[in-house]
């Protein structure tokens, strides 16, 4: 009887000790890594949403604005080099010349070399065309200024644009209305004379005067 009770007790204490054992030999894993790092977000760019920024032109492929000449290309109503196309005389905008017609009453004044002031004589000559030009006020008038042959082009239609101007600020001055009178240069363009002499080069410097009914 004895012996029974010795054996039931080391039974009972023997169960409680495996389970014990059993369960120490369970290993829990714990995952301990850190968490990934979140992407720091870009600094917003200065005036609202990001712009995707588009790539560089090649300074080779950049071409010119709309509405302007490619460089190199000549301006619009010039020749190009080499070709002999009659340039536009140079003055303000005006009627077309071959509506305009000379007047025996208006004669040419005369000018200095490379000058465009107006001499003694010559002034009493736009006496007599300013009297003409009151007793008729129903006419226009279009002065063209010349030159002669010395001197670039450029120099000369400028130099032709002065004298035709100081023609017609000496008819202002002497009661002509600016409103009727026009000018116009053709520089060395239009010569009278064609010799290469001191004579025919004085002839070429004039301002010629032209007429025609309002």
């Amino acid at each position: 009887m004895m012996n029974q009770r010795i054996c039931a007790f080391a039974v009972s204490m023997l169960v409680p000790a495996a389970i014990v054992a059993a369960c120490a030999k369970r290993t829990v894993t714990v995952d301990v890594s850190a968490p990934p790092r979140a992407a720091s977000p870009a600094p917003p760019r200065s005036g609202g949403a990001a712009a995707t920024e588009s790539p560089v032109t090649p300074l080779a492929e950049v071409t010119t604005r709309p509405g302007t000449a490619s460089p190199g290309a000549p301006a619009p109503g010039t020749a190009s080099p080499g070709t002999s196309e009659p340039r536009t005389p140079l003055g303000s905008a005006r009627p077309a010349p071959a509506e305009f017609a000379a007047r025996a009453e208006l004669e040419d004044i005369h000018f200095d070399f490379d000058r465009h002031d107006i001499r003694p004589g010559d002034a009493r000559i736009l006496d007599v065309s300013a009297a003409w030009l009151q007793e008729n006020p129903g006419t226009l008038v279009l002065i063209e200024g010349h030159c002669d042959e010395r001197g670039t082009d450029a120099y000369n239609l400028a130099l032709g644009d002065r004298r035709a101007k100081a023609a017609m600020d000496y008819l202002v001055s002497r009661g002509i209305q600016a409103e009727r009178m026009n000018t116009l240069s053709y520089g060395k363009e239009k010569p009278v004379c064609q010799e290469h002499t001191e004579a025919c080069w004085a002839k070429n410097r004039h301002a010629h005067f032209l007429v025609k009914a309002r």
